[in-house]
């Protein structure tokens, strides 16, 4: 899937800074090297989430970016995204596939090389791999894997390997060398002062 983005930037409005002016800089910058992965807080409303995706899409739509949605498919579904990402705790990935259907792009979590494998065959067309180090983007998260455990993964599976957590633009090089495909963020670009220029190194260290 060669065509999936390097850069994942996945929404968090926590940080202070308004997502979608977020996501209006990193896209000015990666362009159709990006991905914005909508995710909104757990106690957010599905009308939240479906009014946050729907601008979403219609800026990533302007640079020809992909727009998935995290966990809550029927709204990635109604807001017409390229697909959705599904975590440990969502829809398994066979059943996340019978809903998306067989079209579009649908990310799954995995943390090591046996769950990678499952997910792939279920219909997985990308992994996001880690967490690379030890991040309170999310709670419950486990121990970090580091690029050693994104490296089984991606030795292991054929599709796309996305490292995250809380990865910044000096620990691409080693992700790549590993077998990272690309890199998903959150607070490396949304905790940003610049969020163009934190996009800005990031594609630089992707791009080799």
């Amino acid at each position: 899937m060669s065509s999936l983005g390097r850069l994942h930037l996945i929404t968090d409005a926590r940080s202070g800074h308004n997502p979608l002016t977020v996501v209006q800089a990193a896209l000015s910058v990666a362009r159709t090297e990006l991905v914005v992965q909508v995710r909104v807080a757990d106690d957010a409303t599905d009308r939240q989430a479906y009014d946050l995706a729907r601008r979403v899409i219609a800026l990533c739509a302007r640079y020809g970016a992909a727009c998935l949605v995290n966990d809550r498919l029927h709204v990635a579904l109604a807001v017409g995204a390229a697909g959705g990402h599904v975590g440990a705790d969502d829809l398994p990935v066979g059943a996340a596939r019978t809903v998306l259907g067989s079209a579009a792009v649908l990310g799954a979590t995995a943390r090591d090389a046996d769950t990678a494998v499952e997910a792939v065959a279920a219909g997985a067309s990308y992994l996001g791999v880690g967490p690379v180090h030890s991040t309170t983007s999310k709670k419950g998260l486990p121990p970090a894997i580091g690029v050693a455990g994104v490296g089984a993964v991606a030795a292991a599976v054929s599709v796309p390997v996305i490292a995250i957590g809380a990865v910044t633009a000096a620990d691409v090089p080693a992700l790549r060398a590993a077998g990272a495909y690309g890199v998903a963020v959150i607070g490396a670009l949304s905790q940003a002062a610049d969020p163009a220029r934190a996009t800005a190194a990031l594609m630089e260290a992707l791009t080799w």
